[in-house]
């Protein structure tokens, strides 16, 4: 599953907007940048932490190691 899909779905569980998300980033950014971002699935973590917490959720970006599932 992309990130843009996990933020789609992020949205919709909040019930905000690609605009309204756009408005609570800090900073600000337009509805043509996240939709492109979106597009292209191109999403810095830092980016997705703000995102997160635009939307009263935290990010928890890993890795899990399939034989021993470590989680790093």
């Amino acid at each position: 599953m992309s990130m843009a899909t996990k933020v789609r779905m992020l949205l919709a569980a909040r019930d905000i907007s690609m605009t309204e998300l756009g408005k609570r980033l800090d900073p600000p950014t337009t509805i043509q940048n996240l939709s492109g971002k979106m597009k292209r699935a191109n999403f810095s973590e830092k980016e997705l932490i703000a995102i997160a917490k635009a939307c009263d959720a935290e990010f928890e970006g890993s890795f899990i190691l399939n034989d021993s599932k470590k989680v790093i």
